[in-house]
């Protein structure tokens, strides 16, 4: 499931799930990610926009080769297309959806 995935990669817990599995929210006591299951998901194109993102994370990171190795390692897949890799890179989670790992703070 999807969320297990996300719990793993920012180190969420479960906090609530519904009773058939539809919605499920991680949080850390800070911050909460609500999942919602869409039967007709249609996964998003990276980087054409031909089908539009649902959502996108950028999940700062201290060291980015080693992040992008545990998040292959539970199931994502790095983006063929890669705008800047030293800074950012762009992996696909298991539903297909992108999201970044980076270093950069913006300080």
């Amino acid at each position: 499931m999807l969320a297990d995935f996300y719990g793993a990669v920012l180190g969420l817990r479960r906090a609530y799930e519904s009773a058939d599995g539809g919605v499920v929210s991680l949080s850390d006591g800070r911050l909460a990610v609500t999942m919602m299951r869409t039967p007709d998901h249609v996964a998003p194109s990276w980087p054409s926009s031909r089908q539009q993102q649902q959502v996108h994370l950028d999940i700062l990171v201290e060291d980015l080769d080693e992040a992008v190795a545990r998040a292959v390692a539970l199931g994502a897949s790095e983006a063929a297309h890669q705008p800047a890799p030293s800074a950012w890179r762009v992996l696909l989670d298991p539903a297909g959806h992108p999201f970044c790992l980076t270093t950069v703070t913006g300080d």
